[in-house]
């Protein structure tokens, strides 16, 4: 065995190490370490560059076809338990290893210019390299009980990262609802563990797999419960990836830094509910019903997903809702047993995702100076525009990124997609028409936000009427005697670029004129007399362009490591990049057996389908100015206009779900306190109170009855007695009458 498979368990020692020591030092030193955070930063970007270059290996050999290699030394040992605790090292984990690294350097390159002005810099870096930390050795854990404790620490890492910024209200609330959320999946997680277990007496991945098919077959365990089992550990999965009905933690999570919305939310923590499904997959697939449930979970997932990213106007939440519906496919893919391509798109979407994600966070740096340090306004696209020409490689790689998601060849995600869609169709037709609908809608999204950051002009500053900037709008609000942009009602202007200089959300000032801030002034081509000069946000520094620049190569290469080459294209020396991934995901029918003809007829469906919703984004969101839309029938106007509305309310209001949970679960739980609350003053104290009372009524009355005189003592002994022989010759009486 390979001398690198010994020394495997250092990957997640790297970042561990770095974190450890930067906490160490905000600790002990912390002026010190404060002026020297470049160092300790750059100290953690190299140590997790040693790990991706020792993962990047371990992949390199797996694909050599090397054997999975298992370490393991007891934990805990009796009779009854034996936990163990190692590492374990297959495809699927190199797999993983290497797409947490990559991306995790990735962001901490861009982070080191992305949070230089922030003065939790270096607590930043600190959770940011825990968190890697704790990811990788999630995916390194050869048994569930080990998978348990890594998932539990990724949980709180994420707790600390969304809710890095905790003085913001918003913050605070949004890691408190992603906590509790995935506390609920968590528990679920926790009994499924326990339940196995119990069945079959091990932790082992393939121990539980076999001992349990061979109860099923023995009978020794009924069909029931290994079902409610295995519904109990996808419930983890549930929450951790964001999957319905679990899945109102994740655009609320974008309130953290965006480089963390780049690593949790796009090949990190998300992926690690659809990593436990797919490691848990022998067992899944011994159940029918649980591989039903699977589907349809990833199914509704998807396309809820798709229907409610079309009115956001938050850039991080559009992305959000996207990882949502991508996350639902991948669900899906694994429902109708397609593992190779569930994985395959977890490949090409981490990159692709994360390169999306810093794209939106290049943006956001740049528009912040311009628009305001309020979220509410450096996010919102409605007040962006035009910024291709003032951040043309930002642009550029979130063009790419947009092309990539939207399943266009030959960009990553096509090549995947284009499979799930495929499998869904013959697995269940139904299937196929949702995750059809969803690659329709996913077009039409990702270039709305695409056309309405990076096309037409810069909104921020202009002032004057805001013309419409969508024909569908333009019909919800002409229905209700309106007009606006973006939801805007009418009459909503702009800020000069004087009224600019001042935070929105803070409230202080800044130079109206722009000097100082290196931007540069932008007329509207034919804003005539409504607008004036504008101030554009510049583009971001080297750092970060370097991320972007170096994510753009996988985003556009990675998915031709799936590519159906013709038989005999290998060679004695390399086999060709579909063959590695048949390789390592042990699929029992390389796509090397794939028809071209079949191949191109699903593509052209599937981009023919993408291709409408990209169309149907230019229709509405163009950089042209379309005109009003010409007057029809009122009732008809009024009929559609009701329609649009309704379809924009249900996108805009996430579905209702948040407004369900916060109705059955906040409100619920209100009146179960206030209940609670009035038994325990009037019954619970009541008693207390009451018995109490009576004993001071009682002691007040004995003082009142006691004179100091000893007769009256006398007298009432002597009338007690009678009274108590009275009751005893009465009772006597009575049960010799009996």
């Amino acid at each position: 065995m390979k001398l690198i498979y010994q020394y495997a368990w250092m990957v997640p020692l790297f970042p561990l190490v770095s974190s450890t020591l930067t906490g160490l030092g905000l600790f002990i030193f912390p002026a010190a370490t404060k002026n020297l955070r470049r160092l300790y930063a750059s100290i953690s970007t190299f140590l997790l560059s040693i790990a991706m270059s020792i993962s990047l290996y371990i992949f390199w050999r797996q694909i050599g076809g090397d054997p999975i290699y298992r370490y393991l030394w007891s934990w805990i040992y009796n009779e009854s338990v034996a936990l163990e605790m190692g590492y374990l090292i297959d495809p699927l984990a190199s797999i993983m290893l290497v797409l947490i690294t990559t991306v995790g350097v990735m962001v901490m390159i861009y982070s080191g210019s992305y949070m230089s002005h922030d003065q939790g810099y270096l607590r930043f870096f600190a959770y940011l390299s825990l968190f890697n930390a704790f990811m990788l050795g999630l995916v390194l854990s050869p048994n569930l009980m080990q998978t348990y404790v890594f998932w539990e620490l990724v949980g709180m890492c994420s707790y600390l990262l969304i809710g890095f910024w905790f003085t913001r209200a918003r913050a605070a609330h949004a890691c408190q609802k992603a906590f509790i959320t995935n506390r609920v999946g968590d528990f679920g997680l926790l009994l499924g563990v326990l339940g196995l277990f119990w069945a079959t007496g091990s932790f082992e991945f393939e121990d539980l797999s076999v001992r349990l098919n061979e109860l099923l077959t023995d009978r020794g365990v009924s069909l029931f419960f290994a079902t409610s089992c295995a519904i109990l550990l996808f419930s983890g999965s549930v929450a951790k990836s964001a999957q319905f009905p679990l899945h109102v933690w994740l655009p609320d999570a974008m309130e953290g830094p965006t480089p963390i919305s780049a690593l949790i939310h796009a090949a990190t923590m998300v992926a690690a509910g659809i990593y436990l499904v797919a490691r848990m997959f022998p067992l899944f697939e011994a159940l029918p019903f649980m591989m039903s449930l699977i589907s349809w979970v990833g199914g509704v997932t998807a396309l809820l997903g798709a229907t409610i990213a079309p009115a956001q106007r938050d850039l991080k939440r559009v992305l959000a809702y996207s990882t949502m519906s991508q996350l639902g496919y991948m669900v899906l893919a694994l429902g109708v047993g397609s593992y190779r391509a569930a994985m395959f798109h977890l490949i090409t979407h981490a990159y692709s995702k994360a390169l999306l994600f810093l794209g939106s966070g290049s943006v956001i740096h740049s528009v912040e100076p311009v628009a305001g340090y309020c979220p509410d306004r450096s996010q919102d696209m409605a007040l962006m525009g035009g910024l291709r020409k003032c951040m043309p490689i930002t642009g550029t790689a979130f063009f790419l990124g947009t092309l990539s998601l939207c399943g266009i060849p030959p960009f990553a995600c096509f090549w995947s997609k284009d499979e799930i869609l495929d499998d869904g169709w013959l697995s269940r037709p139904i299937l196929g028409w949702m995750a059809w609908c969803t690659a329709g809608l996913t077009g039409f999204y990702m270039f709305r936000m695409y056309l309405l950051t990076f096309e037409g002009y810069y909104r921020a500053n202009a002032f004057g009427p805001m013309p419409p900037a969508s024909v569908w709008e333009e019909t919800r609000y002409r229905a209700s005697g309106q007009a606006g942009f973006a939801g805007w009602p009418t009459g909503w202007r702009g800020y000069t670029a004087a009224e600019s200089s001042v935070d929105r959300c803070s409230g202080s000032a800044r130079s109206g004129s722009g000097e100082g801030w290196g931007h540069t002034a932008a007329t509207h081509p034919s804003a005539g007399e409504h607008y004036k000069p504008l101030l554009c946000p510049k583009e971001s520094d080297d750092a970060m362009l370097f991320s972007l620049v170096v994510l753009m190569i996988p985003t556009s290469l990675v998915g031709f490591i799936g590519v159906p080459f013709p038989i005999g294209w290998g060679t004695g020396f390399i086999d060709p990049p579909s063959c590695w991934l048949d390789l390592l995901l042990n699929h029992p029918r390389g796509i090397l057996q794939q028809d071209w003809s079949e191949l191109l007829l699903n593509a052209t469906t599937s981009v023919a389908i993408a291709l409408s919703g990209i169309l149907v984004a230019f229709i509405f969101y163009g950089p042209i100015l379309h005109p009003r839309l010409p007057r029809i029938d009122p009732e008809l106007e009024g009929i559609l206009g009701y329609f649009s509305s309704s379809l924009y309310d249900w996108s805009y209001f996430r579905g209702y779900v948040d407004r369900y949970y916060n109705l059955v679960f906040g409100e619920g739980a209100r009146i179960l306190a206030k209940v609670a609350s009035i038994f325990d003053d009037w019954v619970i104290d009541g008693m207390v109170n009451g018995v109490g009372i009576l004993g001071m009524f009682g002691g007040e009355a004995l003082r009142y009855a006691g004179g100091g005189r000893i007769s009256h003592y006398l007298f009432g002994l002597v009338l007690g007695t009678l009274i108590l022989l009275l009751i005893v010759t009465v009772g006597y009486e009575y049960n010799c009458s009996i």
